[in-house]
């Protein structure tokens, strides 16, 4: 009798774990909704990993870049454009560097729209779109990543994922973006 309740705690012990470990990244994606939909910039500070976002930033708004400047033949076919495509990466990371702050995470957040870091004036976090407007989905990429994939209704042909990394058994943070484009290059 005491062997099966011993066995019976210890099988629960483990479903509870395997929950809880499961439903984590969930929780801190709920949290970071909430912290940009408030406009609480002390908590999304909590629940991002600035420099690998950052660099995750840079990454995919360069490959944007350098595919909108494949496709366009006035860069294409300018001697320029190859002094262009050379220095575009340096001036992105420096002004990735200086936009991306909890303000401009809020706002991606809220409005399924990666910064442009080309513009100085962000609009406010309270500024945003209705919570109908943006439509999430939610996933495991794999064990230690996990995605929220926001679309604006007014845009289906382009979503933001959010990437959520884990850091330690229960704990997630912001660290990616993965900006996926209907255009084709």
């Amino acid at each position: 009798m005491i062997k099966k309740l011993v066995v019976g705690f210890a099988v629960a012990a483990v479903a509870i774990f395997a929950i809880a470990w499961a439903a984590a990244p969930v929780f801190a994606a709920q949290a970071l909704i909430r912290a940009a939909k408030a406009g609480d910039a002390d908590r999304i500070e909590q629940l991002v990993d600035f420099p690998a976002l950052r660099q995750s930033l840079k990454d995919e708004l360069t490959a944007e870049l350098a595919a909108h400047m494949r496709r366009d033949p006035r860069v294409a076919e300018s001697s320029l454009g190859g002094l262009g495509m050379m220095l575009a990466p340096m001036l992105l990371s420096g002004a990735v560097d200086a936009a991306v702050t909890p303000e401009v995470v809020a706002q991606m957040v809220t409005t399924a729209e990666a910064p442009d870091p080309t513009v100085r004036d962000q609009p406010e976090p309270g500024d945003a779109r209705d919570d109908d407007d943006i439509h999430q989905a939610w996933g495991y990429r794999d064990l230690n990543a996990f995605a929220v994939t926001l679309t604006d209704r007014d845009h289906p042909d382009q979503r933001l994922a959010l990437i959520l990394e884990r850091r330690g058994l229960f704990a997630w943070k912001l660290a990616a973006v993965d900006i996926q484009s209907g255009e084709t290059a």
